[in-house]
């Protein structure tokens, strides 16, 4: 293992999720790769939701909430540029190996990826009220 890839896992962290013998590949690599890499990257997927509230969605602030958490869901899903930047912010923190795997099963892995994030972002919506940059 290459001082980067080691360097990577430890500073991730430990699986988050439970870990079984019928667990699939994906959902192994989702508990193993996905979910820590998210909780380190936490606060960078705010900051960059806020600013893309701020450059593109002024109307978001006077939204209700559920329109508030569609509009989450509908950017990450919708705006391809802005998802491709999330996608890299997570891609980094892959290990050589681990990118391997991913490109093997990139659609399957990509939609596990922007859904725990689209789930992670809405969860933390008290973040996005009132908070522009």
């Amino acid at each position: 293992m290459s001082p980067r890839d080691t360097f990577l896992r430890e500073l991730r962290g430990e699986s988050i999720g439970t870990i079984s013998e019928q667990t699939s590949s994906d959902e192994l690599f989702q508990n193993e790769v996905l979910r820590p890499i998210l909780k380190l990257q936490n606060d960078l997927f705010i900051a960059s939701f806020i600013n893309y509230i701020a450059k593109n969605k002024r109307d978001f602030y006077n939204l209700t909430i559920d329109k508030k958490l569609a509009t989450i869901e509908n950017v990450i899903q919708k705006d391809i540029k802005f998802r491709n930047a999330l996608k890299g912010m997570i891609i980094a923190f892959f290990s050589i190996d681990e990118y391997a795997l991913y490109i093997k099963n990139s659609s399957s892995l990509n939609k596990r990826m922007m859904g725990m994030l689209i789930e992670r972002l809405k969860s933390q919506i008290q973040l996005f009220e009132n908070n522009p940059i």
